[in-house]
């Protein structure tokens, strides 16, 4: 037997017609959303005239005068009054005792001054200059004036420093540097010794004395 189906529960039967309705609704929604003009208000900033000008509000300049700057008092200096009739006890006066009538001698000058040149100091003479007594008597000096510092004998410094120094004609010394140094403690003593040592026969060159330069060393040893 054949079923029928009934018209009225049939779910399908308005499927056309309400797909189209709302597919026209749909479309009509559209058009009217793009069609839609909204009220236009003024730009801040108007580009067509190829102007700049912003609406903003004008904020008028206003220029504020500072406070005038009151200048610090004046102090005036404390003055003393000194009364002209006041008396000064301790004034004293100077009496030279020099006649009126004394002539002062003219100084009369026999020539120009002249300028003293020292003689020039040779580093290589004939005879060189040396110690009075020889090389015997200079070890005897040292030994008896050359101090050791005791810094430098705590510390264990030792060596040997070369001094060098002038020997003028009459046989002073001068001008004692140090041409090698060990120790500044120990460079000093070695100076000191030089600067103290008795006068030294001066050195000959070409049969008279000259001044000299010569070049010593001072040993220090640990025992």
């Amino acid at each position: 037997m054949e079923l029928k189906k009934n018209t009225r529960a049939d779910l399908r039967r308005w499927y056309g017609t309400f797909f189209n309705l709302g597919l026209a609704t749909s479309v009509g929604a559209v058009l009217v959303a793009f069609e839609w003009k909204a009220k236009e208000e003024k730009p801040l900033l108007d580009l067509s005239k190829g102007t700049t000008e912003w609406n903003t509000e004008i904020i008028p300049i206003t220029i504020q005068t500072p406070p005038p700057l009151t200048p610090p008092p004046i102090i005036p200096p404390e003055i003393k009054v000194v009364d002209n009739e006041t008396k000064i006890e301790d004034a004293f006066t100077v009496d030279i005792d020099l006649p009126g009538d004394e002539i002062i001698p003219e100084i009369m000058l026999a020539g120009p001054p002249t300028k003293d040149i020292p003689d020039e100091i040779l580093d290589f003479t004939e005879v060189q200059a040396q110690f009075q007594g020889g090389m015997d008597a200079w070890y005897k000096y040292l030994r008896s004036n050359l101090t050791y510092p005791k810094q430098a004998q705590r510390i264990g410094v030792q060596g040997t420093v070369l001094i060098r120094f002038v020997i003028n004609t009459d046989g002073t010394v001068q001008d004692a540097e140090v041409v090698r140094s060990v120790d500044p403690a120990l460079d000093k003593a070695a100076i000191d010794v030089i600067l103290n040592s008795p006068t030294w026969k001066a050195a000959r060159h070409h049969g008279v004395p000259v001044r000299s330069r010569i070049t010593i060393p001072i040993k220090f040893k640990l025992n």
